[in-house]
């Protein structure tokens, strides 16, 4: 058998030509492969998508071995009333009318919000396996027979066809991976590919009718509509870097590893169901790790228990006051005050060690169980307590402001939730969590929840470095400048803040509702 064909310029000439041409010519098939790859389920994506294109490949080499039969096709083999039909022509047809049918129903699904759906509801209905490498397999034969006819055409020999058709589709199996994450991760360009894949289809049909629709018209509307998405991708991704700006280095770099892990809330699809990697992790994972990540600038303000709240047993009252206080107070640790109030604490008493008073026979000795707090300056952050936690043995921390005056008290349980969340005690379960969900959609919260809790509740934005606040009640007084009175409201980042009760001065409930806006007529 003759090679010397091998060693003609000409043939590698023709091979390379050849497959940058078929290249080009499956660009079009390659995107509607990632829109279908996407029909099945995540483990089954990518073996679904290589083994239709691998079956594809394999169909092109049968194609162009059987080229004398395949020329045929293009020949009619019926007229009707000067209208010739031929094989390819009814092939060319109804692959226009599979392309419109699957586009228009793929169309009809994101329009209509049933894949958002399917997504947060848990329930979403994947395809089967081979039903869409058969979808695959069936596209790839439609749109490659124009690639085959032309391909036989520009060389003389068919090995080198078969060769350039190897090599093209082995480049599109190793594109269709990355090419199919950034469509699935751009819900747009899956748009802007289903509007492309409507307009290929009319393009078919009309071929198949004998309208023939120069392909560089289509190319080029399809090059000039790529270009406008990129521009759009790129004024996206400066308007995220523009809104970090002002952020702070910390929150940056925690929404940085965020973004590593999956876990950044930009990164979900524009619809508002989360990625396939964000998937991988329940909600209140991704809450700790956000909260773990700014530990160092939440201040210490926001998680401590305010000054008017702090449970305290006073000495100056009579012993039975002080049992009876004992006995009414839900919690087990209570500061020490005497005449002077909390303004000169004498320190702290574990319920536990006056327990072991009792059950030793002694009689209660409050002076006997006291312990002293450890202190904190006002301009701590929850980083700096849980470092003197670490350091020192002690259950509760006094903050004080420069002159000594008592603010708050931090425990560690506040510390702890401050990462994880609340943990209620049977009475806050009862009267006033923290953050209450109400039946028509609004929450209820404290006034003195930290506010950066309630911003990963609600999605609210950050605080701005500077910002002299941290509670919900000091948001409410910053943007009214004024301390509010029950009824009073305001309205904040799409949110309606209405203060429901008081005491003294002290904000005790706030409902927050969505603010709903009016639809355009």
């Amino acid at each position: 058998m003759d090679f010397s064909w091998l060693g003609e310029p000409a043939t590698w000439v023709g091979l390379i030509t050849l497959v940058i041409l078929e290249i080009v010519l499956g660009v079009d098939n390659l995107v509607f492969v990632a829109i279908l790859a996407n029909k099945a389920s995540p483990k089954q994506r990518d073996h679904a998508r290589i083994a239709g294109l691998t079956l594809a490949v394999l169909i092109r080499i049968v194609m162009l071995a059987l080229m004398s039969f395949i020329i045929t096709l293009t020949k009619p083999f019926v007229h009707i009333g000067g209208f010739a039909i031929s094989v390819k022509d009814l092939i060319m047809f109804g692959g226009g009318l599979f392309l419109l049918y699957k586009a228009t129903t793929e169309l009809h699904e994101r329009l209509e919000g049933h894949t958002a759906m399917a997504s947060i509801t848990n329930v979403a209905v994947y395809a089967s396996f081979w039903s869409v490498v058969l979808q695959i397999v069936v596209l790839d034969a439609v749109f490659s027979l124009d690639s085959v006819i032309t391909a036989v055409a520009m060389v003389q020999h068919i090995t080198v066809a078969m060769m350039a058709v190897i090599i093209a589709m082995g480049m599109m199996i190793w594109a269709s991976g990355p090419l199919t994450e950034f469509v699935n991760r751009h819900p747009t360009v899956v748009m802007l590919c289903l509007g492309f894949l409507l307009m290929i289809g009319f393009s078919l049909i009309a071929e198949g009718l004998h309208f023939e629709i120069p392909k560089g018209y289509l190319y080029a509307a399809i090059a000039f509509s790529i270009l406008i998405e990129i521009f759009n991708q790129i004024s996206t991704r400066n308007t995220r870097r523009n809104d970090m700006i002002g952020r702070s280095w910390r929150y940056r770099t925690a929404d940085s590893v965020l973004g590593m892990m999956g876990l950044r809330e930009k990164e979900l699809a524009k619809n508002g169901t989360p990625t396939e990697d964000d998937e991988h992790f329940e909600e209140n994972e991704k809450s700790m790790i956000r909260s773990v990540l700014t530990l160092a600038e939440r201040p210490i303000m926001g998680v401590m228990t305010p000054r008017s709240d702090i449970e305290r047993l006073d000495l100056s009252q009579t012993r039975e006051q002080q049992h009876q206080q004992l006995q009414d107070t839900p919690f087990s640790r209570l500061v020490v005050v005497g005449k002077a109030g909390i303004d000169e604490p004498l320190g702290f008493v574990n319920k536990k060690d006056l327990l072991n008073q009792l059950l030793k026979g002694e009689a209660l000795n409050i002076q006997a169980a006291l312990r002293q707090p450890l202190v904190l300056p006002d301009s701590s952050t929850v980083l700096d307590a849980m470092e003197l936690f670490r350091s020192r043995s002690a259950d509760i921390a006094l903050v004080v402001d420069e002159f000594g005056a008592v603010l708050g008290l931090v425990s560690m349980k506040d510390l702890m939730e401050t990462i994880a969340g609340d943990f209620p005690e049977e009475y806050e379960r009862a009267d006033a969590p923290s953050i209450q969900q109400n039946a028509d959609q609004s929450v209820t919260v404290d006034g003195s929840l930290e506010y950066a809790i309630l911003a990963q509740h609600l999605h609210l934005p950050t605080l701005p470095e500077d910002a002299e606040y941290h509670t919900v009640a000091g948001l409410i007084m910053e943007e009214m400048q004024d301390i509010p009175d029950v009824g009073d409201t305001i309205d904040y980042a799409g949110y309606r803040f209405e203060v429901l009760s008081k005491d003294g001065h002290r904000l005790e409930r706030v409902r927050i509702s969505k603010i709903e806006l009016p639809e355009p007529e």
